[in-house]
């Protein structure tokens, strides 16, 4: 019964995602725009749902950074509200031409952005993801099939019905967005067998989530592995930018992917820098485990064991580590990384281009806060997530991203000889 759920829902979607790259920019627009406005006015639905979610995450025990990521109030649903509307003022990418070739027997040959097709997202705690990656394969002319976490069930479900509902009255093909009202994990199981019928799957959550859809999936997967992201605080910094760049990489919102897991400092300016730094992370709550040249300059810190350099805390928790030099901290960061988002903060021209060239993250920075790794912040008005893979897609995904291409050639009559 529950394969044939998933079969029916995975064929509805694969037919509306060919309905759906039909569909002009001025109606996709207008029902984002629509969208939006039912967000609003549904605020008070969706906030008593997620009250729901919250309510059981809290009696469950989950860790707070998770339950501040599972929880919406009126900011964070007016977030998500605003975050359709600027996918709607954003450029379609879908008919775009990337190049022109005209061959010497006159050939012309355009290169052109076509949506993907059919999206399966696999995601946990975070409801606003379900806003999101709705506006995005909507705007894009992919059919999206969600598959949320059963901590944001509520929320996630009362998202849905608001969205799809406007949707449907702006003229969206039915089954162009859908969501699995079912937390049984045999689903997922069904949905990532879907090969043909489902084009991409992309995953966020937990690490253990990821491979475990990376395992099972005939069906192309795009990974978000763990965001293990460091800032290195070099000899040439501005101490008092590197704290502050540091402490809102660490603090401002601690359980989220892109936060700083590991502090790297040059052993030149550690002694002046660490003490500081130090008092004013415990002062926000931050537990501390340092290497054994930390402990020498601040005393009462735990000690990192080997784990910790390649452990994503998401929560108040933070490694930090004396080197020596840029060449210990790109060492350090190529080995224990998970090549999400890693920053040097530095005046150092030199020492910023080897730091960029040598560190391969999908995202690398230059005296600024890891934490502006997202798709909001880039410009893209919103994320399916962040890439940490190196193929089709890397860093947020955006518009562009839920695109691959196709060539149209046009001839006057030309047969190969």
């Amino acid at each position: 019964m529950k394969n044939k759920i998933i079969d029916a829902l995975a064929a509805k979607a694969k037919a509306a995602s060919r309905e759906l790259a039909l569909v002009d920019t001025r109606t996709k627009n207008r029902a984002l725009t629509a969208m939006a406005g039912a967000l609003k006015r549904n605020r008070a639905r969706i906030i008593g749902e997620n009250k729901k979610d919250v309510s059981a995450a809290k009696k469950k025990g989950m860790p707070a950074a998770l339950i501040d990521r599972l929880t919406l109030d009126q900011k964070r649903v007016n977030a998500m509200a605003d975050s359709l509307l600027h996918i709607a003022k954003l450029k379609d990418p879908v008919g775009e031409v990337i190049g022109t070739t005209t061959r010497p027997n006159g050939l012309l040959i355009k290169k052109v952005r076509v949506p993907i097709g059919s999206v399966l997202i696999i995601y946990e705690s975070r409801p606003n993801v379900t806003s999101d990656c709705i506006g995005l394969c909507l705007k894009s002319s992919n059919a999206v099939i969600l598959r949320g976490g059963s901590e944001a069930f509520n929320s996630n479900i009362a998202i849905f019905d608001i969205l799809n509902k406007e949707a449907l009255r702006h003229n969206i093909p039915a089954g162009a967005i859908s969501i699995v009202k079912n937390t049984d994990r045999k689903m997922i199981d069904a949905l990532l067998n879907k090969e043909g019928v489902i084009d991409l799957v992309i995953p966020r959550g937990g690490e253990s989530l990821i491979r475990e859809v990376s395992k099972k999936s005939r069906i192309p997967v795009i990974r978000h592995y763990k965001g293990v992201c460091h800032t290195y605080v070099d000899a040439a910094a501005d101490l008092s930018m590197a704290e502050d760049i540091c402490f809102n990489a660490k603090v401002q919102r601690p359980g989220v992917c892109n936060a700083m897991e590991t502090l790297l400092v040059d052993k030149k300016i550690a002694g002046k820098f660490l003490p500081s730094m130090i008092r004013r992370f415990k002062k926000a709550g931050v537990e501390i485990r340092g290497s054994a040249a930390v402990k020498k300059i601040v005393k009462d810190i735990k000690t990192a064991s080997e784990k910790d350099w390649y452990t994503e805390y998401l929560g108040l928790v933070l490694s930090v580590k004396i080197v020596d030099g840029v060449d210990e901290a790109i060492a350090h960061i190529m080995k224990y990384g998970s090549y999400h988002s890693d920053a040097i903060v530095t005046k150092n021209k030199k020492n910023a281009e080897r730091f960029l060239s040598e560190v391969d993250s999908a995202c690398v920075y230059v005296n600024a806060s890891t934490r502006f790794t997202d798709g909001g912040q880039f410009g893209k008005g919103a994320e399916m997530g962040i890439s940490t893979d190196k193929i089709h897609a890397r860093g947020p995904m955006g518009l562009e991203e839920l695109t691959s291409y196709k060539y149209v050639v046009y001839g006057n009559g030309q047969v190969r000889k």
